[in-house]
């Protein structure tokens, strides 16, 4: 029985180009195979006639024969056993069929090994992603600012464009892997993909690269970058400004710019969240007989805060709204006074002689004292019992 028309069999034009002839193969390829058609026997021998396609108009040089001299092109010799690359069990040759089945392969299961990246292209590769860390005072994150920063980081050559090459030329195609930027090596029925060590996988040459940037398309330099700081920050905070990272290699699309924020701690203010705690010291008679005391806000304002008589250490009393402004969301926290009542120090005789007096007239006005240690007593009652 003749054979079929190689591009009737992947179902494409004669004139169809690489890239279609390609895609045809792959479909057919995924259609056809034989673990997906079990119950097809005629599907094995349509995938190997797919293959047998694929394998010559893949190849220029094979393509060009068969369009001048059809099959006859692959005859007495030409290909092995009539057929092309070889008669391997009188059918496809085993180096061309486990070349053929890898494209396919890396189509059905490249998904799961992380792509393909363009058929193993990276002409453009893409420039790395920056991190710079930036501290900030607890007023700056109140209030937000623009600030500037100088960041160290590659750019693209001025002298080639970021090409690469000497007077800006194009790179041409590597000669090692046509473009592809991969070598394949085949070990037994296995065919083993490599980065072109000719090319770096890159699948361009540059014949006279550029000598400020030696063919990299880039250079090192210090760029001064205005960051909008919004107000209410925190310390991990990231701010991702897109296309301000690493420059791309020969004209690659630029990576991005992280800015991680520290908020400094404040010799004043405690923060948790959106809220502010402040500790403030009383003394021991404003605490007793009560008052106003002012403080500090965030802000840079005063505000008078009511102390009630009798109050302890630990006690706290809110400032509504006169905390942090929320990031995300409206909204702004709370300032919460925390009281630290204090005991005097260095006392004078004349002061040591009125604290005496006082003491002595104090045993009613200390209830949890007096309710703390009648518990010790009933404790160590019950102990001797």
């Amino acid at each position: 029985m003749s054979k079929r028309d190689f591009y009737d069999v992947l179902g494409v034009a004669r004139g169809a180009s690489a890239d279609e002839i390609k895609k045809a193969y792959r479909k057919k390829a995924k259609e056809l195979h034989p673990d997906r058609n079990a119950d097809n026997p005629e599907a094995e021998a349509q995938f190997k006639e797919a293959n047998e396609a694929y394998e010559v108009l893949k190849d220029a040089e094979k393509k060009a024969a068969y369009d001048r001299f059809g099959h006859a092109a692959f005859e007495g010799g030409m290909g092995g056993g009539g057929r092309p690359g070889g008669g391997f069990g009188g059918g496809q040759g085993q180096g061309d069929f486990a070349s053929a089945f890898s494209d396919v392969f890396d189509d059905l299961f490249g998904d799961f090994m992380g792509g393909r990246q363009g058929g193993g292209r990276q002409r453009a590769a893409r420039g790395s992603d920056l991190r710079y860390n930036l501290r900030v005072t607890l007023e700056e994150a109140h209030q937000g600012l623009q600030k500037t920063i100088n960041v160290p980081t590659s750019v693209a050559c001025d002298s080639c464009n970021g090409s690469g090459a000497e007077g800006g030329v194009e790179p041409t195609t590597c000669p090692t892997c046509s473009g592809m930027g991969k070598v394949r090596a085949q070990q037994g029925f296995f065919t083993v993909e490599r980065t072109c060590p000719t090319c770096s996988g890159l699948g361009q040459i540059i014949k006279n690269p550029c000598k400020s940037c030696q063919g990299a398309g880039r250079v090192e330099k210090d760029r001064a970058l205005s960051v909008n700081i919004p107000k209410g920050v925190e310390t991990g905070t990231r701010i991702r400004l897109a296309g301000e990272g690493e420059a791309g290699m020969r004209g690659g699309p630029p990576g991005d710019l992280y800015i991680f924020i520290e908020v400094a701690k404040h010799k004043i203010f405690e923060r948790e969240g959106s809220d502010l705690f402040c500790r403030v010291p009383v003394s021991m008679a404003s605490a007793a007989l009560g008052g106003d005391i002012e403080v500090p806000t965030i802000d840079g304002g005063r505000s008078r805060v009511k102390i009630p008589a009798g109050s302890q250490s630990g006690r706290q009393m809110r400032l509504r709204g006169k905390g942090m402004p929320a990031l995300r969301g409206a909204g702004t926290g709370d300032m919460f006074i925390e009281l630290a009542v204090e005991t005097p120090v260095n006392l004078t005789s004349k002061q040591k002689e009125l604290l005496k007096e006082f003491e002595a007239l104090s045993e009613d006005n200390n209830p949890e004292s007096k309710s703390f240690f009648s518990s010790v007593k009933g404790f160590w009652d019950s102990m001797k019992g």
